[in-house]
């Protein structure tokens, strides 16, 4: 394997950001599922609810979430440590691309979709938590758009560092 050291363009720091994002969403979710209820209301909708209400459904969705979260900033830590040498390089790259590609499809979308209501270009059809929407806008679903973004940019420095020269 082709390494570079101290090249930016190489997607290692981008690889670090993003595990380092990913964990911390995931440290939030583990909060949220423990009971914790500081920010919940920033989350608004049937979530919140759930939440709130607590019990098996909480519980396993929080589950669900927080494994998601470490899956995706371990990853992304597969593409810079020793430990992603273990496993195929295909396999590597192709769950990267699909975990990247969701990140920025679902975050980018309720990103503009949420901002568009937000402008007031799109009127909502029914009642709206403004405060879940704008914490969204500009921050979970936010977070979701740059982790898919860092995951790209992690994703094209591991292809960079890893390819095989032609003959």
């Amino acid at each position: 394997m082709k390494t570079t050291t101290g090249d930016y363009g190489s997607g290692i720091v981008t690889a670090y950001m993003e595990s380092i994002l990913a964990f911390a969403y995931a440290a939030i979710s583990i909060y949220w599922t423990l009971g914790g209820t500081f920010l919940l209301n920033t989350v608004g909708g049937s979530i919140e609810n759930i939440a709130r209400q607590g019990g098996l459904l909480a519980y396993m969705l929080g589950i669900i979430a927080v494994v998601s979260k470490i899956i995706v900033g371990l990853l992304a830590l597969a593409l810079v440590r020793p430990f992603g040498s273990r496993f195929p390089r295909k396999l590597l790259v192709v769950s990267a691309v699909a975990i990247s590609i969701f990140l920025i499809s679902y975050g980018g979308l309720m990103v503009v979709a949420g901002s568009l209501v937000l402008l007031g270009i799109v009127q909502p059809g029914s009642s709206v938590d403004w405060t879940a929407l704008r914490w969204h806008v500009l921050v979970w679903d936010m977070w979701f758009l740059l982790l898919g973004v860092l995951m790209a940019l992690a994703i094209m420095g591991y292809r960079k560092r890893t390819e095989q020269p032609s003959l």
